[in-house]
C-alpha cells in the first residue's frame, strides 16, 4: 500500500502503538493464568481493537482480520461465553507473536508468513467452534433485519487529527441502501475560533432497506472508541438499539459466534469498557520508546533510534536555553572591554554560566533516560514459556522497576539479562518434586532488582533454587585445564569459574544452555559497558549475580592522574582505594614485576610509563602513589605520579576517531584544550596477567 509522506509519518505511530499494544496484551495474557479477572481481559480486548482499528485505517487488511479472530475470541471470554483455558491464553499468546512479525513485515514491505497465519487462525476457529457446538442452547437466537435503521454518530473532536475521514463511512452505508444524512450544526463555533483540524459535526442517519446489524457495526468498526454511536431498527423501536456514547467496541459483529447484542445486555458492561486511549498509559505513562519484546521480529522492526519524552523534561530544557541566553547577553557586555570595577559582575556571570550549563547537561542527560521496566517487561513471557517447556513452577518477582538508566546502557544490557534469568531457571531453580522433598516451595522464585547506589546502577538477577555446586565446578575446571590442579581457590573464586570462557557443567546440550558460550560473553558484554559482575551463590539456598553499571556511556565521572607529562583519566567506578607507597611493603618477583603488599592481599603494580612509553618523573614505585583498582573480582595497583581534579569527562571514541589502543578505553578533551586518555582497567589488569604477573588476586571472600 502506497502512502504520502504525511500518511506514511503517521503509519510509524501506528506500528509503534501497536507494538505498545501487543506488550499489554501479553502482560495481561500472562496474569490471567495466576490472578486474572474481568479488568484483564477487557485491557486485552481494548488493546486488540486499537490494533484491529488502526490496521483497517490504514488499510493493512490482513492485519485487521487477524486481529478481529482475536478480538472475536477475547470477546465472547470476557462476555462469560467462553471460559479462561490455559489453550486459549498459549493461542493467544502465540497469536500476539504472530501479530509482532506481521506488523514487522507490513512496516518492512515484505510478504507476510501465510502458513502461520493460516495455522493460528485455524487454531483459533478450532477454539471456536468448539465453544459453539459445547454449549449451543446459550447463544440467543439471530435477530431478523430491520426494514430500516436510524443512527446518530457523535464522532469525538480530534477525529480529522488520526486521518479518519467521515465521507468513507457515508461511501460505504450508501452501497448498503438508501441514505439520509442530515449533519448537527450546533457545535461549530465562530470563524475566528474554528480549528480546522477539530470535528464539529455529529449526524442523524436514516437507512432504509433490510441490513444486517452487524453490517453497520462493521462499518463503524474503525472509529475511535470514544465516538457517540447509536442503532435504532425503524420497523421495531428499542430493538437492537445501543446506548448512546457506546462505541463500536461494545457491539462485535455476528461473525465472532456470538449475537449481535450479547454484548450489550442489561448489567454487561463493566468498569474496563474505557476508552482505548487508556491502554496507552499502561506501560509507562509519558516517556515511550519501541524496545525490543519478546518476539525476535518485534526486535528486527524496531526503530532504536527514537524515544518519547516527557514534555515536562522538554520544557525543563527550554527555560535553561532562556536563562543561559540572559547569561549571554549579560557576557556579552563585557566584549569591548573591562572595568575594574565590574569584575565581580564578570564572575557572577560566568558563575552562573558554569550553574547553567551543569544543570542543562543533566536535564539533556535526563531524555535519554528511561525506566529499566521496559527491560523487564520481556522476561514475564520468557519464564513462562521456558518454565513450560521445563516442567518447572517459578514466580518472577520486580523489585525497582521505576530505576532509571541511559537508551544506549538499556538497549545492550537486555540480552546479558535474558542470559542469566534463563540461566537461573535451567540451571538454578529446582523442579518441584526436588524442591518437595529439599522441603522448600514447589515453586521457585526470580527476582529482577535495579536501584542506584554511588552514582551506578546496580541490577541483580536473584534465585532461590539449588545454588552453585562449589565442589562440582572446581572439577569441571581442573578437567577441562581452566586452572591449575594444584592450585587452591576460595568461594569466591570457584563461583567466579563460571564466568570463564568454555565453563559449563551441564551434562548434555540443549538449546537452553550447555554449550559453555553464555557466561563469558555474558561478562565481557557488561565490560564492554564499562560495568563489573559478580556472583555469590549458597548451596540449597540460591544465588545472587550483581552487575554493577554506569548511569551513562556518554559521560564519565573519573579521577585525572599524571605520569609524566601525561594526564590520564581513570574511572571514579574502578578505583578502590589510593595509597602512598611503603619501601618495605614493595617486592620484585622474577625480577622484572613488581608487587605491592596490602593487607591480606599482594597487589601487582602496573606503571602507565611503561605501559604506553613515556618518562615518568621517576622509575621507582616508592617515589610515586599507588591507584588500587578493580575488576572482575581482581585487584592491581597504577603508579601514577599525582593525583589531579575529579570531574566528569564527555568519552570519545577513540576507534572511530583514531584505531584502538590496548588498554585505552576512550579519549576526551580537557578545559584547557588537551587531549587525555581514558583508562580501560578490566584491560590493563588483564594484560599484567599476561606478562605474568601472577600475584593478581582476588578479593577475600
Amino acid at each position: 500500500m502506497l502512502m504520502d509522506a504525511e500518511m506514511a509519518e503517521i503509519a510509524k505511530v501506528f506500528f509503534q502503538e501497536s507494538r505498545e499494544g501487543l506488550d499489554v496484551m501479553e502482560s495481561g495474557l500472562l496474569s490471567l493464568g495466576t490472578n486474572g479477572g474481568a479488568e484483564s481481559i477487557n485491557t486485552i480486548f481494548r488493546a486488540a481493537h486499537s490494533i484491529k482499528g488502526g490496521a483497517a485505517t490504514f488499510g493493512f487488511s490482513e492485519v485487521a482480520q487477524f486481529t478481529h479472530g482475536v478480538e472475536t475470541l477475547l470477546d465472547e471470554m470476557r462476555n462469560g461465553a467462553r471460559p479462561v483455558t490455559s489453550q486459549s491464553i498459549q493461542t493467544l499468546l502465540q497469536a500476539c507473536d504472530c501479530l509482532r512479525e506481521m506488523i514487522t513485515a507490513t512496516e518492512s514491505g515484505q510478504p507476510l508468513d501465510q502458513g502461520r497465519i493460516a495455522s493460528l487462525n485455524a487454531d483459533l476457529g478450532h477454539i471456536l467452534g468448539e465453544a459453539s457446538q459445547a454449549a449451543p442452547v446459550a447463544a440467543p437466537a439471530q435477530a431478523p433485519a430491520a426494514a430500516g435503521w436510524r443512527i446518530r454518530f457523535d464522532p469525538v473532536p480530534d477525529l480529522l487529527r488520526v486521518r479518519n475521514e467521515p465521507t468513507r463511512m457515508f461511501a460505504e452505508l450508501k452501497r448498503l441502501g438508501r441514505l439520509t444524512a442530515v449533519a448537527d450544526v450546533s457545535r461549530i463555533p465562530l470563524l475566528e475560533e474554528i480549528d480546522p483540524e477539530t470535528c464539529y459535526l455529529s449526524w442523524n442517519i436514516e437507512m432504509e432497506g433490510r441490513i444486517p446489524r452487524e453490517k453497520l457495526v462493521e462499518i463503524f468498526d474503525w472509529v475511535d472508541p470514544n465516538c457517540g454511536l447509536e442503532f435504532i431498527a425503524m420497523d421495531c423501536p428499542g430493538s437492537g438499539q445501543t446506548r448512546p456514547g457506546e462505541s463500536k467496541a461494545d457491539a462485535p459483529p455476528a461473525a465472532a459466534g456470538t449475537a449481535p447484542a450479547a454484548a450489550h445486555e442489561p448489567g454487561s458492561a463493566t468498569a474496563g469498557d474505557a476508552p482505548s486511549a487508556d491502554v496507552k498509559k499502561v506501560p509507562a505513562e509519558a516517556e515511550r520508546m519501541a524496545l525490543p519484546a519478546a518476539g525476535s521480529a518485534h526486535k528486527a522492526g524496531t526503530d532504536s533510534g527514537s524515544i518519547r519524552v516527557a514534555t515536562g523534561k522538554v520544557d525543563n530544557i527550554i527555560n535553561l536555553v532562556g536563562e543561559l541566553l540572559i547569561t549571554q547577553s549579560m557576557l556579552c557586555g563585557f566584549a569591548d572591554g573591562i572595568d575594574p570595577s565590574e569584575l565581580d559582575r564578570l564572575r557572577q556571570g560566568l558563575a552562573q554560566l558554569a550553574r547553567n550549563t551543569r544543570e542543562l547537561q543533566e536535564c539533556v542527560m535526563q531524555i535519554r533516560m528511561l525506566p529499566i521496566s521496559f527491560a523487564f517487561n520481556r522476561f514475564p513471557r520468557i519464564v513462562h514459556d521456558l518454565s513450560r517447556k521445563l516442567g518447572k513452577k517459578v514466580e518472577l518477582k520486580f523489585t525497582g522497576e521505576g530505576t532509571e538508566l541511559d537508551k544506549t546502557v538499556l538497549e545492550k544490557i537486555t540480552d546479558p539479562l535474558v542470559h542469566l534469568v534463563r540461566n537461573a531457571l535451567d540451571h538454578g531453580l529446582e523442579t518441584p518434586e526436588r524442591r518437595a522433598a529439599a522441603g522448600k516451595p514447589e515453586t521457585g522464585t526470580i527476582e529482577l532488582a535495579a536501584f542506584h547506589e554511588g552514582g551506578n546502577i546496580i541490577i541483580e538477577v536473584r534465585d532461590d533454587g539449588a545454588g552453585l555446586n562449589k565442589a562440582r565446578i572446581l572439577q569441571k575446571a581442573r578437567e577441562r585445564g581452566l586452572i591449575d590442579p594444584t592450585q587452591e581457590l576460595n568461594d569466591e573464586q570457584v563461583d567466579n569459574l563460571i564466568f570463564m570462557p568454555g565453563f559449563s557443567t551441564a551434562e548434555q546440550v540443549s538449546d537452553v544452555s550447555g554449550r559453555g558460550v553464555g557466561m563469558d560473553v555474558v561478562r565481557r558484554n557488561i565490560h564492554d559497558l564499562g560495568g563489573y559482575v559478580q556472583i555469590t551463590s549458597r548451596e540449597g539456598e540460591g544465588s545472587t549475580i550483581r552487575i554493577r553499571l554506569p548511569l551513562t556511556l556518554a559521560i564519565l565521572d573519573g579521577q585525572l592522574v599524571r605520569v609524566g607529562q601525561e594526564t590520564y583519566i581513570i574511572s571514579l567506578v574502578a578505583i578502590v582505594e589510593t595509597i602512598q607507597i611503603k619501601p618495605e611493603r614493595l617486592n620484585t618477583l622474577v625480577g622484572r614485576t613488581e608487587v605491592f603488599r596490602l593487607r591480606d592481599e599482594v597487589l601487582p603494580i602496573v606503571k602507565l610509563c611503561d605501559q604506553f612509553g613515556i618518562e615518568p618523573d621517576s622509575s621507582r614505585a616508592q617515589d610515586g602513589l599507588l591507584v588500587v583498582v578493580e575488576a572482575d573480582g581482581r585487584r592491581a595497583g597504577v603508579l601514577v605520579d599525582e593525583l589531579l581534579a575529579q570531574q566528569q569527562v564527555v568519552i570519545k571514541s577513540l576507534e572511530s576517531n583514531f584505531k584502538t589502543v590496548s588498554g585505552i578505553a576512550g579519549a576526551t578533551i580537557l578545559g584547557d584544550g588537551k587531549v587525555s586518555l581514558i583508562i580501560d582497567v578490566p584491560e590493563l589488569i588483564r594484560s599484567a596477567v599476561g606478562r605474568g604477573a601472577g600475584a593478581v588476586t582476588a578479593r577475600a571472600a
